[in-house]
C-alpha cells in the first residue's frame, strides 16, 4: 500500500465533496509529478478510482435533494458518448506518445483552473444579479459534450470544467445546487471514460486501490460537511495549485510554476473578497 497515494486519494476526495471540483485536476498531476506514474496509467487508474468514489457523495446530495435532474440529462446527452470518444483516443496514442499526454493534461488543468476563476467572477455577477434558474437544452448538450471529450482523454473536467458550464448557462443556480448537480452527473460520465480506459488504457489496480483507500472516506465527509465549510478559501487553494501544476507539466521550470501559482491565489483571494462584498451588499438589499 502507497499511503502517499491514499493521501492524495484523502485530499481530492475532501475537495470532490465539499466544491465538486479537484478530483483528477489534482490527482492525475500529482500521480505523474510527486510519484513517477505514467501519464496515460494516471489518467485510466483515477478514472476508474472516480468512477468508485463519485457515487458516494452523489448519493448524499440526491438524499438532500440538491440536484437539478433536468440539466443533469441534458449533461449527459452531449457529455457520455464524447467522454467514450475521448477514452479511446486517450488508448490508441499508447506509450509512445505519453509525453504529448501529459502536456494535453496540462494544458486541460489551465482550463480548469481559468474556469475556476471565471466561476468566482460568475459569482461576483450572480450576487449582485440573482435569478431564477432556466435550462437551456442546446448549449447545455454542446458545452457537455466538449467536457466529455476531455474528461475521456485527460481525467481532468467531470467537476472543475462542468460545473463552471453550469454557472454559465443557469447563473440562479444555488452553491448547494451547483455541487449536487455537478457530481451526480460526473457519476455516469466518469464510468464511461473508465470503462474506455479498461479496454484501452493502462490502468494499474493498485494505484487505484490505494486512490479508494482514501478519496472514499474522503468525499464521504467532504459532502457531509460542505454546508458547514466556507468553499472559497479552499477553491483559491485549489487553482493555485491548478496554475502550478498544470505549467510545470506543459515544460514549465518549477520555480515559475510556483510563483504563477502564488499569484493566482493572490488574484482568487481579491476575487473571492469582491464576491463576499458583492453578497454582503445583496443581503443588505434586500
Amino acid at each position: 500500500m502507497d499511503w502517499g497515494v491514499a493521501a492524495t486519494g484523502l485530499l481530492t476526495g475532501l475537495l470532490v465533496g465539499m466544491t465538486g471540483m479537484g478530483g483528477g485536476a489534482l490527482t492525475m498531476p500529482l500521480l505523474t509529478l510527486v510519484f513517477g506514474v505514467p501519464p496515460l496509467a494516471a489518467v485510466s487508474s483515477d478514472l476508474v478510482a472516480g468512477a468508485v468514489m463519485k457515487p458516494l457523495g452523489a448519493a448524499v446530495h440526491l438524499r438532500r435533494r440538491t440536484v437539478q435532474p433536468k440539466l443533469v440529462g441534458w449533461l449527459c446527452l452531449g457529455s457520455l458518448p464524447c467522454a467514450a470518444v475521448g477514452s479511446l483516443l486517450a488508448g490508441s496514442l499508447g506509450k509512445s506518445a505519453e509525453s504529448v499526454l501529459k502536456e494535453v493534461v496540462g494544458g486541460a488543468v489551465l482550463l480548469a483552473a481559468g474556469m475556476l476563476f471565471l466561476r468566482m467572477l460568475l459569482a461576483r455577477r450572480r450576487a449582485s444579479e440573482p435569478g431564477g434558474s432556466v435550462v437551456r437544452p442546446l448549449p447545455t448538450v454542446l458545452l457537455g459534450a466538449v467536457a466529455g471529450l476531455v474528461v475521456g482523454v485527460t481525467s481532468v473536467g467531470s467537476g472543475s470544467i462542468i460545473i463552471v458550464v453550469l454557472l454559465l448557462l443557469n447563473s440562479g443556480l444555488s452553491s448547494a445546487r451547483l455541487v449536487g448537480t455537478d457530481l451526480v452527473q460526473a457519476v455516469p460520465l466518469v464510468l464511461v471514460a473508465a470503462v474506455g480506459h479498461l479496454f484501452a488504457g493502462d490502468v494499474h489496480f493498485g494505484l487505484v486501490g490505494a486512490l479508494l483507500v482514501g478519496s472514499l472516506p474522503g468525499v464521504l465527509v467532504g459532502a457531509l460537511i460542505s454546508a458547514r465549510v466556507p468553499d472559497r478559501p479552499v477553491r483559491v487553494l485549489v487553482g493555485g495549485m491548478l496554475v502550478a501544476t498544470g505549467l510545470v507539466m506543459i515544460g514549465a521550470d518549477v520555480l515559475l510554476g510556483g510563483a504563477a501559482g502564488l499569484l493566482a491565489v493572490l488574484l482568487g483571494a481579491a476575487l473571492s473578497a469582491g464576491a463576499q462584498r458583492e453578497s454582503s451588499r445583496a443581503v443588505n438589499v434586500r
